[in-house]
């Protein structure tokens, strides 16, 4: 019965991928104001055939970010050959570019908010290869 039910929705699951994300459309802002700093969100990758996940954002000063840790998850493999995505955040759906963050600075800047949110957290800069992107207005 329980396959049957999350068969039927197309949306991310919990830990388990889904399709198209539904909701009202809005313009991305150039500066993210969001009420939480961190919080779950859905962010939906491969336009053509979509492929939506759930997320734990970070915001920070103004910038948005989708965070994968040290693995090339499928949603990244996804980014990696079209930049192109949606983010559904407070019940609103963004279009929106993900741009990987190189700088060491913004890396760093991401890492103190991150591991500072929970003691779980590994810290991205003990990572040889780290997949954070900025989620920017396109």
């Amino acid at each position: 019965m329980c396959s049957l039910i999350l068969a039927a929705c197309n949306e991310p699951f919990i830990l388990a991928a889904g399709g198209a994300l539904e909701g009202p459309l809005a313009e991305a802002p150039n500066t993210w104001e969001l009420d939480k700093d961190s919080a779950l969100a859905q962010l939906e990758t491969r336009p053509n055939d979509p492929y939506s996940i759930n997320f734990t954002y970070v915001q920070l000063d103004g910038r948005l970010y989708a965070y994968a840790g040290d693995t090339r998850t499928n949603w990244v493999a996804n980014i990696e050959k079209d930049p192109l995505v949606r983010v559904r955040l407070q019940n609103k759906i963004y279009a929106a570019r993900a741009i990987r963050v190189k700088s060491n600075e913004e890396l760093n800047n991401f890492a103190n908010v991150w591991t500072g949110l929970s003691a779980f957290q590994r810290d991205p800069m003990q990572f040889d290869e780290v997949w954070l992107y900025r989620l920017e207005a396109r």
